[in-house]
């Protein structure tokens, strides 16, 4: 099965040069690897010109075609025709070595299957369940395996505003469970699949491209884009296919405006798949965006990073009121 893989870079040369050495390790190598560079300097052409990878070929964008989901879309249209999947990673991760083998043999065993993530590893906080612990408030049991849950989640559950819904799955409210799966080598339906490692049927982008309302950074421009997919087969995490994510912070928004995006993009995403959500599920997820804004407050207090905590709780209360005058479109 032939596959092409996507790396939207800005400006992380070395992140980026981390990841093309795990992927020079794979048991199954891409047919072709496409570097679509939106950075405002040279350093990331110039590393990839003092270090070679098989099947690589680097682009460049201009500035107008600079942003996240620009870039994903200015990929997609050079992937050769002869690739029959197209998968995208954060150039800030690092792979296990059997990544690639395990998403393709996933593609090729489930019929129904147009998108499947990984687990980063790092990030997975899944236990075995020694304890025999039973799902409640404090922790979630699944498979085996149980995860404690987080002081803002335990607090939803308080409160009865947690979701019923597996991993992954959106509720009529929106705000879902924030953790993945337990490696347990199965493949677990969902709705949501994670920007930092998504592949698709390469099918799908001749109905539809990602979304270019989501500028820049593009947050939970992932969870547009795959909830969208849904209409042309079942997204999957596949618990086999690892990796770690390790969150460069360069070339991020600063917290005003990521904080704002938040609030404001998660109702976006909310009503692609809700466009008409009831009273109830309305209510909900205000109180719960309100909930987690809150807690963001708090932090002001409770943390070293005062000011970062500071800037984007006035983010997402401004994106909140500005709900109620110009709602995402």
């Amino acid at each position: 099965m032939q596959f092409t893989l996507i790396i939207c870079t800005y400006m992380r040369a070395n992140p980026l040069l981390r990841l093309l050495e795990s992927i020079k390790l794979q048991t199954l190598y891409p047919s072709e690897i496409l570097i679509i560079d939106g950075s405002t300097n040279d350093e990331t052409f110039n590393i990839l010109e003092e270090n070679k990878f098989q099947n690589l070929i680097y682009y460049k964008v201009r500035p107008e075609d600079r942003g996240l989901t620009k870039q994903r879309n200015f990929g997609v249209k050079k992937v050769h025709q002869s690739s029959e999947v197209v998968c995208f990673l954060d150039d800030d991760t690092v792979l296990d070595f059997n990544y690639f083998k395990n998403i393709i043999e996933t593609f090729l065993s489930i019929p129904n299957a147009i998108g499947l993530g990984g687990i980063a590893i790092n990030e997975n906080k899944w236990k075995l369940n020694t304890e025999n612990f039973c799902t409640n408030s404090k922790y979630f049991v699944l498979d085996g395996f149980y995860v404690k849950e987080s002081s803002r989640n335990y607090l939803r559950n308080v409160l009865a505003l947690n979701s019923d819904q597996l991993p992954g799955i959106m509720p009529e409210f929106s705000h879902g469970k924030t953790f993945s799966y337990p490696m347990t080598n199965k493949n677990y339906p969902v709705d949501l699949l994670v920007g930092m490692s998504m592949s698709f049927r390469k099918q799908i982008f001749s109905h539809i491209f990602f979304s270019e309302y989501f500028e820049g950074y593009g947050l939970y421009e992932d969870a547009d884009f795959s909830l969208r997919a849904l209409q042309f087969g079942q997204n999957y995490i596949v618990s086999s296919a690892l990796l770690s994510h390790y969150h460069d912070q360069s070339g991020r928004p600063n917290q005003y405006k990521y904080g704002k995006m938040v609030v404001r993009n998660g109702w976006y995403v909310w009503r692609v798949k809700y466009p008409n959500p009831t009273f109830y599920a309305k209510i909900k997820w205000h109180s719960i965006t309100l909930l987690l804004t809150f807690i963001r407050i708090s932090n002001i207090f409770t943390t070293q990073q005062a000011k970062g905590a500071f800037t984007e709780s006035i983010g997402r209360l401004l994106g909140w009121f500005s709900l109620f005058f110009n709602k995402p479109k």
